[in-house]
């Protein structure tokens, strides 16, 4: 039986947990609950479901796997990484995995509150503090070919060249940028 991941119809957080799945060769489908048009982006396709669905914390996005519904992205990654071998193999590898993981989505946060906010006024001072964060993952990866490990990507290049590969959508409708499918 493959997994289930919902999510909305765009990348967003979801795309590295598709990402994931695609490298670990997982069977899976998409689910996708779709926005609704400006001016209100209604939202209730999802909103008039999400409490029926026997969660804890019922979020998107949410991974299924036969009798498990797993919501945050993160937990869902772990999830999946835990399931490959993936979350490390030496202490000190585990320790870079769980400091990039983290770093990687306050890297991301960034980026969405620029998106989803007045990105015409935020957008200098986010180009401003960029060369230091990418700086900061530069010195991070040092001499490595990779963050931690010593994986190679080529599932998730073949993926990126297939039609099930979504690459636009990065956020939804009502985001400043990265909105509209190309």
């Amino acid at each position: 039986m493959s997994m289930k991941l919902v999510y909305w119809d765009i990348r967003g957080l979801a795309q590295p947990i598709r990402l994931l799945l695609e490298y670990t060769g997982t069977k899976y489908e998409d689910k996708f609950y779709v926005c609704g048009e400006a001016p209100n982006y209604d939202k209730s396709c999802w909103f008039d479901e999400k409490q029926k669905l026997g969660m804890d914390f019922p979020n998107l996005p949410y991974l299924e796997d036969e009798d498990r519904k797993i919501v945050q992205s993160n937990a869902i990654m772990r999830y999946i990484a835990r399931k490959h071998n993936m979350c490390g193999e030496t202490e000190e590898e585990k320790i870079r995995v769980d400091i990039l993981e983290n770093q990687a989505m306050d890297f991301r946060n960034g980026f969405v509150r620029l998106c989803y906010t007045d990105f015409d006024k935020m957008k200098p001072a986010y180009l401003e503090m960029l060369p230091k964060t990418l700086e900061q993952f530069s010195a991070f990866l040092g001499d490595r070919n990779w963050f931690a490990g010593n994986k190679a990507l080529e599932q998730i290049a073949a993926y990126m060249k297939s039609e099930r590969f979504m690459k636009t959508p990065v956020n939804n409708k009502m985001a400043k940028w990265g909105n509209k499918k190309e």
